[in-house]
C-alpha cells in the first residue's frame, strides 16, 4: 500500500518550492531527496548529533525529527542558504574556513546553521557563550577549539560587514 502524497510549499533558501511528499517523510529526507539539496546531513536520526539542523523560520530545528508536512508554508534555510547574496561564502562559512574549524565536514552543515541563528541574537558573543551555542551539536574530529574560534570570527566578520555597509550608506 502506498501513501498518498501531500503537496507542501516551502521557501527553501529563499526560493519557493512545491514538493509532493508522503505524510511521514522527514524534513531532512524531503530536503535531501525531494529538493535535492544534499548539504543537510543525517547522522544519528534521533535529534542528538545536530548534523541535520536547518533553520525553520529562522530557528534551528533538527530536520530528522520533523515531518516535512509540518513545515508547509515555512521558510527553511539549509547550509546552502547561508551564503552571501552573490553566492560566496557567508560569514560563518568563511570563519570555518579561516579557523580550520572542520575536518571530515560531516557535522559542519549543522554547525553552520546553528551558529548563523545564534549570531542573529548575539552578534558579539563571549567564548563561553559560543561554547554554549554549539553545545547541542556533536563533532567527533575537531575537539571544538577551532569551532569556538570560528563562532567568534564569524561574529567579527559580520560586525565588519555591518560597519562597512554603514560607511557606504547601505542598510546593514
Amino acid at each position: 500500500m502506498t501513501e498518498t502524497p501531500h503537496d507542501i510549499t516551502l521557501t527553501l533558501n529563499g526560493t519557493p518550492r512545491r514538493l509532493s511528499v508522503p505524510a511521514r517523510r522527514l524534513l531532512s529526507d524531503a530536503i535531501r531527496h525531494d529538493a535535492r539539496l544534499t548539504g543537510t546531513h543525517v547522522g544519528c536520526e534521533h535529534g542528538v548529533c545536530g548534523a541535520c539542523t536547518v533553520l525553520v523560520d529562522g530557528q534551528p530545528m533538527r530536520s530528522c525529527l520533523m515531518f516535512a508536512v509540518s513545515a508547509d508554508g515555512a521558510e527553511i534555510t539549509t547550509t546552502e542558504g547561508c551564503t552571501t547574496a552573490t553566492g560566496g561564502l557567508g560569514p560563518v562559512q568563511q570563519a570555518f574556513r579561516d579557523c580550520h574549524a572542520l575536518q571530515c565536514g560531516f557535522c559542519t552543515p549543522g554547525f553552520i546553521t546553528t551558529i548563523t541563528a545564534f549570531l542573529e541574537t548575539n552578534p558579539d558573543p563571549t567564548e563561553d557563550e559560543a561554547r554554549e551555542a554549539i553545545g547541542g551539536n556533536l563533532c567527533r574530529c575537531t575537539g571544538y577549539q577551532n569551532i569556538v574560534a570560528a563562532v567568534l570570527r564569524a561574529a567579527q566578520i559580520q560586525r565588519e560587514q555591518s560597519q562597512l555597509q554603514g560607511e557606504q550608506g547601505q542598510p546593514a
